[in-house]
């Protein structure tokens, strides 16, 4: 191991403040979208450190807020800590990555399984989706620091799936930019700017009205912009790592090219199951267009990445064709000899 331990340490507690930065983002973007700022932190605030499961009571709310903060930034800085730690170990002894994963997964399950033990006003205010979000969004943040803080840590632990990432967040960062823009110049278009992600965010948070002008509305847009770049990161990744599998068995395409249609039909099939209205007005072959487009471009991205890999499959799918029609010429090893019988003369 050729990294200082103090400097392994001082880097992990960045980390976790990086992590504990982004997490209290998101739910300041959360609840400044249902008209509740600083509600959670004051909620959990109120629930573990002074036992009020029915509320907020008594206490203000920046009160409450400043104290969870406290415990919050104290809790990332000791996870931070402690990945930064098992990932330094990680790199002499491989398979405590397995051990890293699930320190992260646990890291994830725990502050779910605590807010749900905090009763149902807390669960109500928090919603299990956006814990998942926040978390996810924190670990994401957290590894991205701490890696590109120790590039040859993260090589000797990731090899060359750091490239597959790295290949997939950038594809998906294309997909997202290129949906934004295209429902961004719908909207100017239409003469309401911003109308799209509105709407979208509107339906996503379950809020009721949405608020008028620009300014008010902000949060409403930045909230599902976060949701709508992640997502198309994650779909990035997946895709990434199927194209590289198909580099060694090109068939691993065809699964890609399953994805890129699943992906279709999931959006427009979630937005018409969670608010069927919100679908109708926005226009379902607006969001089939910016899909599409996304698609292409992401595509288009990967082709320049994977030259040649159609030519492999073709390839691939003649060997295996032929490979058939060879069997099919000969008798199979197990089966019966021919039966012998007499030649008349």
């Amino acid at each position: 191991m050729n990294h200082s331990r103090t400097q392994i340490i001082i880097d992990g507690a960045v980390a976790g403040i990086i992590g504990a930065v982004t997490v209290a983002a998101w739910f300041l973007i959360f609840d400044i979208i249902r008209g509740h700022a600083l509600e959670t932190p004051a909620l959990l605030a109120a629930a573990i450190l002074h036992g009020a499961h029915g509320g907020i009571g008594a206490n203000g709310v920046t009160t409450l807020a400043l104290e969870y903060s406290v415990l919050h930034f104290t809790a990332f800085v000791a996870v931070g800590i402690a990945g930064g730690i098992l990932l330094e170990a990680a790199e002499a002894e491989h398979h405590l990555v397995f051990s890293l994963a699930i320190f992260f997964a646990g890291f994830e399950a725990f502050f779910f399984a605590v807010a749900a033990l905090l009763g149902p006003d807390v669960m109500t205010a928090l919603t299990w989706w956006g814990i998942i979000v926040g978390n996810l969004l924190a670990t994401g943040a957290m590894l991205a620091y701490f890696l590109g803080r120790h590039p040859i840590l993260a090589r000797h632990l990731l090899g060359g799936w750091i490239g597959v990432a790295r290949e997939g967040i950038i594809a998906g960062l294309i997909g997202a930019t290129v949906v934004a823009a295209w429902f961004m110049l719908y909207d100017l278009l239409s003469g309401h700017l911003f109308r799209t992600p509105e709407l979208l965010g509107a339906m996503i948070f379950r809020v009721a009205e949405i608020p008028g002008g620009v300014e008010s509305a902000a949060p409403l847009v930045a909230g599902y912009s976060i949701l709508h770049f992640s997502a198309f990161v994650g779909f990035g990744l997946a895709l990434a790592v199927m194209l590289a599998a198909a580099e060694t068995e090109p068939f691993m395409a065809l699964a890609s090219l399953l994805l890129l249609a699943v992906f279709e039909v999931f959006f427009v099939g979630f937005v018409s199951l969670i608010d069927q209205s919100a679908l109708e007005a926005l226009g379902w072959w607006k969001i089939v267009t910016g899909n599409i487009l996304a698609l292409a471009a992401m595509g288009a991205f990967f082709i320049g990445r994977h030259r040649g890999l159609h030519i492999r499959l073709v390839e691939r799918w003649a060997m295996l064709d032929g490979e058939g029609g060879e069997m099919g010429e000969h008798p199979a090893p197990d089966s019966p000899p021919p039966e012998h019988r007499p030649i008349n003369s």
